[in-house]
């Protein structure tokens, strides 16, 4: 699994990345998590507010950060 967060770097986005990483852990998951912090590879997705979170190359929230309970739903499906 791939999982991609979008975004400048922001608090924002590091906040996304530590959530993203608290749910794996309580799904006992493992995932390749990349930081995107290219303007021109976060509009390629398509998405106009960041931070962004991807996973297997689908975009799955954008403009806000997602819970860890939000994820783990995302992630299940």
């Amino acid at each position: 699994m791939e999982i991609k967060i979008l975004g400048s770097g922001c608090k924002n986005c590091v906040n996304l990345a530590k959530n993203t990483e608290e749910a794996l852990n309580d799904l006992g998951m493992k995932a390749t998590i990349t930081k995107v912090t290219d303007m021109q590879e976060i509009a390629a997705y398509g998405i106009m507010r960041t931070p962004g979170l991807v996973i297997d190359e689908k975009v799955v929230s954008y403009g806000k950060v997602a819970k860890p309970n939000e994820i783990i739903a995302m992630l299940k499906q």
